[in-house]
């Protein structure tokens, strides 16, 4: 390090004067050095026993990177305040965790009554009798006999309404639906009818009819609606299976001003009605009101040769409250015109059975699978509801 003197100094001081001031100037000079070393901390045996200012400061920072043994030196509450646990919070989880966890139901339900299944099939089924199964016949009775709330005139068994033996018989005997007959059932679709007719003396037109069938081959599902000016004055829906005796319906419902159901009890063989009317026994083969018309093309489908004409046909059908057995008389073929086109067709009916039932005549086209083409009712009192089909199609 070198200082300059004052000018007036140098000029007036000696040569040996000078050599005192110089090493006066060394030693303040290794004075002020050995101070910053101390300051520094370079040279610590030289300082006495007091501590340097700055040493508390090193010592609070070299607490940040102790080791974790020496952690657990530190104050325990001052510890608990920096982390706190979370006592709350981990016995909460053991309530929530069985909601979280919980899978959700994976059985599968089976579809409601009005929607079967995405999968329709659109082509008829040819049902094969089962090969221990014999002729499903009803008990006979006699004449005027009925198995429903109602007293009819049918009669309710395998005979033939002039005496002679049913069965598999064919001609002028009659013919029980049962497990052994050959039929084919429809596939899915979807009928469309105009509605018209009479009622008192006043004729009437204009009204509107859909007659839509599903099935998957195992399950059915039959809806039938009657609209006139945008109101539905008849509303029938029947569900079921497909099996060896061809339809076999488990849930009839029929609407008018209100809902009223029958349930088809296969496995304790009754049928039970939601009215509180007595339940009666359930036959082999059994319709209601609205499968029993596509059972009948089952039927004929199968086997047309089976019911010439003066054949008689024995159905077990239920309707909102009885379980009458309808007897259908198998008729000539006809040539009936309808707005879907012209069809031949087999004509079968059914007789009225008392004072306030209706006469029901249907024909059935054996060029679309023997569905109807026409369904006529025909009232004591001279009322006549007419369905003509106006348009086929695949629903």
């Amino acid at each position: 390090m070198t200082l300059l003197l004052p000018p007036r100094i140098a000029a007036s001081s000696p040569p040996d004067a000078a050599r005192p001031v110089g090493r006066m100037l060394a030693l303040l000079t290794l004075l002020v050095f050995a101070a910053h070393l101390l300051v520094l901390g370079l040279i610590p045996a030289g300082v006495g026993p007091e501590q340097l200012p700055l040493e508390n400061k090193f010592i609070t920072r070299t607490i940040v990177i102790t080791p974790p043994a020496a952690k657990a030196e530190a104050p325990a509450p001052a510890a608990a305040k920096a982390n706190p646990p979370p006592p709350r919070v981990a016995k909460a989880a053991p309530r929530k965790r069985p909601r979280a966890i919980t899978p959700p139901r994976t059985e599968s339900v089976p579809p409601p009554p009005s929607v079967l299944s995405t999968e329709i099939s659109t082509d008829p089924i040819p049902v094969e009798p089962a090969p221990e199964a014999t002729v499903a016949e009803a008990p006979s009775a006699p004449e005027g006999a009925s198995t429903g709330a109602n007293s009819g005139t049918a009669p309710a068994g395998g005979g033939a309404a002039d005496g002679s033996a049913g069965g598999t018989g064919s001609g002028a005997g009659g013919v029980t639906a049962g497990a052994t007959q050959p039929m084919v059932v429809p596939g899915s679709v979807k009928l469309a009818f105009e509605v018209g007719g009479q009622r008192g003396a006043q004729p009437y037109s204009g009204g509107y009819g859909e007659l839509v069938w599903l099935q998957n081959g195992d399950e059915y599902n039959a809806r039938l609606s009657l609209k006139a000016l945008f109101v539905t004055f008849l509303s029938q829906t029947s569900v079921g299976r497909v099996d060896a005796s061809g339809i076999a319906p488990t849930r009839y419902s029929e609407t008018r001003r209100s809902e009223m159901a029958s349930h088809l009890v296969r496995d304790q063989g009754k049928v039970v009605f939601s009215n509180n009317s007595p339940s009666v026994a359930l036959l082999p083969g059994a319709q209601d009101r609205l499968s029993v018309a596509m059972q009948l093309a089952a039927l004929m489908a199968g086997d047309p040769g089976r019911f010439p004409q003066g054949s008689k046909i024995r159905i077990q059908t239920v309707g909102p409250k009885d379980a009458e057995v309808w007897v259908f008389n198998v008729e000539g073929e006809e040539t009936i015109e309808v707005v879907a086109g012209e069809f031949k067709a087999r004509k079968v009916s059914r007789a009225p059975r008392h004072d306030f039932d209706y006469e029901l005549d249907l024909w059935l086209a054996p060029e679309i699978g023997y569905l109807p083409v026409r369904i006529q009712q025909k009232q004591t009192n001279g009322d006549i509801v007419d369905m003509r089909l106006r348009a086929k199609s695949v629903p």
